[in-house]
């Protein structure tokens, strides 16, 4: 299961790529997780949504493999948590956050990206004598819409085009699982349309990694996400097929507002507040 010289560990073959059950995070005495179980097969794109507190990033920081549940079993790529080395499985997961931003503000996109490939924080420009490394990042720049990036600074990047770049870092390794926390956060309309678009055209791709993806918003979902888990008070409230879970009775329940929830002959789904007087449990599809 180890790639000789790099320790790297491999997908076990028909494994689902996640497999977590009843997930519980506690935190000097508080409850951030409650038994939230998740399983997805390869290609089978979830979105996690909820309120800010519900647990949404404790979830993906556990499936990036950076946070051990308190309680529950995980299982990624066919291998369980406490059985294997988990740095051996953090190539074959990508995990797009702001927090490594500080780091590599002022380094150049090209060998930013091409580090991802080696699974380096913060390369210096001689990882661009490695042409594996070098093919990888320009191919995943170009998955993201970004490869005209590629001789720009960080620093000199709009939001919406440091969020490429950080994708494609996060893609230059060839991930099987991505997890793309608050992906749109910070973008104006024209950036967050660009790269939902670019985002569901990688959804598309055959060889591509399965996503998870954390939002506030159901106006920020591909259409191609599948399925969807909505969390409360650091609880599953609903998961399963997105047309099942995203109703405008269980989404206001969440979120303490009554919506309504409607999806357009594209795919797009919008929440918006409910008419007083209507029925909070009207579910428009």
């Amino acid at each position: 299961m180890t790639v000789a010289g790099q320790g790297t560990l491999q997908a076990v073959p028909g494994a689902p790529v996640v497999d977590a059950r009843d997930l519980t995070v506690v935190e000097s005495g508080n409850t951030i997780l409650r038994d939230v179980s998740v399983r997805l097969e390869a290609r089978e794109h979830l979105t996690v949504l909820g309120p800010n507190g519900s647990g949404k990033t404790t979830l993906l920081r556990v499936l990036a493999t950076y946070r051990y549940p308190t309680r529950g079993e995980v299982s990624l790529l066919g291998h369980r948590f406490g059985r294997v080395d988990v740095r051996a499985l953090r190539p074959r997961v990508g995990f797009v956050s702001v927090a490594l931003d500080p780091l590599v503000d002022a380094v150049p996109v090209l060998p930013l990206v091409a580090g991802g490939h080696r699974g380096t924080t913060a390369p210096s420009v001689r990882i661009l004598a490695d042409p594996d490394a070098v093919t990888a990042a320009r191919q995943a720049l170009t998955q993201v819409g970004a490869r005209h990036l590629a001789d720009r600074r960080v620093d000199t990047l709009s939001q919406g085009e440091r969020q490429r770049v950080r994708i494609a870092r996060a893609l230059a390794s060839s991930p099987d699982l991505l997890l793309l926390d608050e992906p749109f956060a910070g973008l104006d309309l024209g950036g967050r349309e660009s790269l939902l678009a670019d985002l569901d055209r990688l959804l598309t791709d055959p060889g591509g990694p399965t996503v998870v993806l954390v939002t506030h918003h159901l106006e920020e979902l591909p259409p191609r996400i599948s399925r969807a888990l909505l969390l409360a008070g650091g609880a599953a409230v609903a998961s399963g097929p997105i047309a099942e879970v995203l109703t405008s009775s269980q989404v206001s329940a969440v979120f303490g507002v009554p919506v309504i929830v409607e999806r357009a002959d594209d795919g797009r789904w919008r929440a918006s507040g409910s008419p007083p007087g209507l029925d909070e449990t009207v579910r428009l599809t």
